[in-house]
């Protein structure tokens, strides 16, 4: 099984790609976490947030592995612990089906888009940067990895 972070926006600071880069690393090779970044719709006077959620959420599509199971980051997403989200996590290998991980662009994701999803994921009660969004996915990803391996990263 693999995991796809399919990400709206592009050239993130270094610091982000390195972090990320360092936990996506950690992961084994079994279930390794691919990072898809998504072209972010330019914004001009005449642009509404309708019509550029739509048109990332076309991007999104056309980048979906074929017969994945779609988890989309949302404020109103299911709250995990770390138990919870190594449970969900050995369901998603359980199950074999490739998962991407939906995080939106500036707007968050269509509501088509969270409406085809199998799970709506929230991270945080706070309102993260879609950079920092990435790092702590990747991180609670290899956190939850870790507890499901027994490896000392997690202590409970």
């Amino acid at each position: 099984m693999k995991l796809w972070l399919l990400a709206v926006g592009q050239r993130m600071p270094r610091w982000v790609d390195e972090a990320y880069a360092d936990y996506a690393k950690r992961l084994p090779p079994e279930t390794p976490l691919v990072l898809k970044e998504i072209r972010a719709e330019a914004r001009g006077s005449n642009t509404n947030a309708d019509t550029v959620m739509e048109r990332e959420a076309q991007r999104i599509e056309a980048a979906l592995p074929q017969g994945c199971r779609l988890v989309a980051l949302d404020e109103r997403g299911q709250r995990h612990t770390t138990a919870t989200l190594a449970a969900e996590l050995q369901r998603w290998r359980q199950d074999g089906r490739d998962v991407a991980l939906l995080i939106g662009g500036a707007d968050g994701l269509a509501p088509r888009i969270k409406q085809r999803a199998e799970n709506l994921l929230r991270l945080s009660d706070l309102t993260l940067p879609h950079g920092l969004a990435r790092v702590l996915l990747a991180e609670q990803l290899y956190r939850a990895h870790s507890l499901l391996a027994g490896h000392p990263y997690h202590r409970a």
